[in-house]
């Protein structure tokens, strides 16, 4: 019983970590790409030189 005194604040730092993270990819625009890939594969044309 004592292990938990440790791995409850080291499990709850981890997790703000990782939320953290995902706040700041939300925040950069990182998933702003909602139709790109979607259609992209569905098309048949090829893409040979992807955009700079």
């Amino acid at each position: 019983m004592e292990i938990l005194g440790l791995l409850i604040p080291v499990s709850l730092f981890l997790g703000g970590i990782g939320l953290l993270a995902f706040v700041w990819a939300m925040r950069s625009r990182q998933f702003d790409d909602p139709d790109g890939d979607a259609n992209r594969i569905l098309t048949k044309d090829w893409d040979d030189r992807p955009r700079p």
